[in-house]
């Protein structure tokens, strides 16, 4: 569905229950207004939607309008009240309606306040609602005619058979198979160093723009930008819009990354079977193949949001198994932390505070049962997996890094010649300069939030 009016629910509502004042009263009074606030919506009251998508997933609806990039999940009773909206109906008619349909009492007058806040109502009677400024997309000029191929069915084919013939060609050549010794492909450090970074750079920018590509063949704008993940640096690619798409468009947007990379590697190894063992070309060709099987390990790394973990959160059916698996994780620590608290829970009970006076309320508990069991195994994953990368990081990423920086400051100087000259200064601008950059785009992402969320 790409428009919530849809077909109006009463053709007849100018000739039937709506009241006489309603008939005779304009827009302007119906709606009524504050001296300084929003206008007041009343019974009376007609509201104009934005063009809004709605998509069914399961027992809920993802409403959204994707020229903002906001959506929202809705039991049926507000995806119909949606739908009545948008066709003309007031708000006390749509009340009245819903009544009608389900039994239920439901006030529209603060549901159409929730939709105002939420970017998706332009007009409130005669009463103009602000609008906000759409985000930018990268590569607004690429329309979904231009990549249109990227969501064709014979595609993952092609890219399967790709990897099949790549598959045979290492069972039967095994030595191709590239190690870390394959990345030292010259003995000047500096070179490799470089060489690396432009090469693994590319790499991941051709991964993006896959994930880009495919969400823009779907209709969604999509927008790159840096962000961290825990230690690492990383490029990201929002692709928010995807989620009104069918599953299958979902998942090859997500996948398209990963698929990229696989399809690069399996047409290295076949170039590698063609050609010389020892020459130049098979040095880079074998590093440029390592370069891009490493970035895969990591998408496994699903506590950090990957491409699988949002694989993982649409199959299984979860809204946002990262922020509900933290929230979880956050609860059991509370509660570790206060079971060994004996006193104070002792101090409590004596002073009349019942467990259900405490924010301590098991988070997870409003899931529906299939979110729930997926939510509480994934913050197991979530705490083991952030424990085991930050101890990763405190053991072996930052001696090293250090050491590596330290030796690149006492190798400048006039008495270490040309070439160690240009090697130091090549650790230090590359690897300095990876760090500088993630905490420049923690900071800024950080600061980014926290503006959000002051808003």
């Amino acid at each position: 569905m790409t428009d919530t009016a849809g077909p109006a629910a009463d053709t007849s509502e100018a000739d039937t229950s709506d009241t006489a004042a309603e008939a005779d009263t304009s827009d302007a009074a119906a709606v009524g207004t504050d001296a300084d606030g929003p206008p007041r919506i009343t019974p009376a009251t007609r509201v104009l939607l934005h063009d809004l998508a709605v998509r069914r997933d399961r027992d809920e609806w993802i409403v959204g309008r994707m020229a903002i990039r906001t959506f929202v999940a809705l039991p049926a009773a507000g995806a119909r009240a949606v739908e009545l909206l948008g066709a003309g109906l007031s708000v006390g008619r749509t009340e009245e309606s819903l009544r009608a349909e389900t039994g239920e009492e439901f006030d529209i007058a603060d549901f159409v306040g929730d939709l105002a806040a939420l970017g998706f109502v332009a007009r409130i009677g005669d009463h103009a609602v602000p609008d906000a400024e759409p985000p930018r997309a990268s590569l607004p000029w690429l329309r979904p005619r231009h990549v249109r191929l990227a969501l064709h069915p014979v595609l993952p084919l092609l890219v399967g058979a790709l990897l099949a013939a790549a598959v045979v060609v290492l069972v039967r050549r095994p030595d191709l198979l590239p190690g870390y010794r394959d990345l030292l492909w010259t003995r000047h450090g500096s070179v490799v160093l470089l060489s690396g970074a432009a090469a693994g750079w590319t790499l991941l920018l051709a991964h993006e723009l896959a994930h880009l590509v495919t969400a823009r063949a779907a209709g969604v704008p999509g927008k790159m930008r840096l962000g961290t993940r825990l230690q690492f640096l990383v490029m990201q690619t929002d692709i928010s819009g995807i989620e009104l798409a069918p599953r299958r468009h979902r998942l090859t947007a997500y996948l398209a990354g990963i698929a990229l990379n696989l399809s690069v590697a399996s047409s290295l190894v076949l170039a590698l079977a063609l050609t010389e063992t020892g020459t130049t070309a098979h040095r880079l060709l074998a590093a440029a193949l390592l370069l891009a099987l490493l970035p895969l390990p990591f998408q496994c790394m699903v506590f950090t949001r990957t491409d699988l973990y949002f694989v993982l959160q649409d199959l299984t059916g979860c809204r946002d198994l990262y922020g509900d698996g933290l929230a979880y994780a956050r609860y059991r620590a509370r509660r570790s932390v206060r079971s060994m608290r004996t006193v104070r829970a002792v101090r409590a009970v004596r002073r009349g505070v019942r467990a259900g006076d405490r924010d301590d309320d098991d988070p997870s508990a409003r899931l529906p049962a299939h979110e729930r069991r997926a939510v509480r195994l994934y913050s197991v994953v979530l705490v083991v997996g952030t424990a085991a990368c930050l101890a990763f990081m405190a053991a072996v990423t930052l001696p090293v890094d250090v050491a590596l920086l330290a030796r690149a400051v006492r190798g400048l100087g006039p008495g270490h010649g040309l070439a160690g000259n240009a090697d130091a200064v090549t650790v230090l601008v590359v690897l300095g300069g990876v760090n500088v950059l993630w905490l420049v785009t923690w900071w800024r992402n950080r600061r980014s939030r926290r503006s959000a969320g002051a808003t």
